[in-house]
């Protein structure tokens, strides 16, 4: 196979799936691990995909708007999105009250504080919310808001703003689409970005989960300020210049390393 035929082959896959994996293709296309990198990190110059650690994700010319589904983004960055959540699940105690946000890496989040004991979680992500009702320590109770179901299985609009406005939370995890110094924290969806900020209001204190890809992605719109975040959690893939920008910014960054490190 011809490398400009093998391109149109990862361009169809991503432009079906949302997302592809360097791994899944090594296997399918028959070629090696570098070959594929160097494939992708063609389309990614050509603005046809964008390039993330692992694989490639979907633009269909409108990076900003774009959002991939659920099931394609929860494939990659795993070690990185487990790696995360392990570190951030540490700073919750039994009988607290948290907020979990939708998306990936807060999903695997809530795969970590199952085991914690009477803790009350306040979700608007619909796999959260399952997951905890499926494997949940006794005690714990789970408070699903209503709404509109988007592409990232989250509930948003009137019905999940009406339930966040009366609620509290001593901790928010709170995962993002992008992240970048001047922009912020955006998501490519304007509705679920108002049900992001009604979270951010509910909670005494922010916890960003957030693995070193979202650095430097802008999305469509604004849901927070990094000066409001308290503490911001991401792997060592991250750059100096983009670690040095969040000290700057954020209460406290912590660092991990998928291997089991921290920073």
């Amino acid at each position: 196979m011809l490398a400009s035929q093998r391109r149109s082959v990862i361009l169809e896959l991503v432009e079906e799936s949302g997302a592809v994996k360097v791994s899944d293709l090594v296997e399918r296309l028959g070629v090696s691990d570098m070959t594929i990198r160097r494939d992708i990190e063609r389309l990614s110059g050509e603005g046809l995909v964008e390039r993330v650690h692992g694989g490639a994700l979907a633009i269909n010319g409108a990076r900003t708007s774009d959002e991939p589904g659920f099931s394609a983004k929860s494939e990659l960055q795993r070690a990185q999105k487990q790696a995360i959540a392990r570190a951030a699940a540490d700073r919750v105690e039994p009988g607290s009250a948290i907020g979990i946000s939708a998306g990936t890496t807060t999903y695997e989040l809530a795969r970590y504080v199952a085991d914690i004991p009477s803790i009350t979680v306040v979700t608007n992500s619909v796999p959260v919310a399952q997951l905890l009702h499926e494997s949940g320590a006794p005690g714990q109770t789970v408070v699903l808001t209503g709404g509109i179901r988007t592409k990232s299985d989250a509930l948003v609009g009137p019905v999940a703003l009406g339930s966040l406005r009366n609620l509290h939370v001593d901790l928010l995890f709170l995962g993002a689409h992008g992240v970048d110094a001047y922009a912020g924290l955006t998501t490519p969806n304007l509705v679920e970005a108002e049900t992001n900020r009604a979270l951010i209001a509910a909670a005494r204190r922010v916890c960003v989960l957030a693995d070193s890809s979202k650095w430097g992605t802008i999305g469509l719109s604004t849901f927070g300020d990094l000066e409001e975040v308290d503490l911001f959690v991401t792997d060592d893939g991250l750059s100096e210049r983009g670690r040095a920008a969040l000290r700057d910014l954020v209460g406290t960054l912590e660092v991990v390393s998928p291997e089991g490190g921290r920073g």
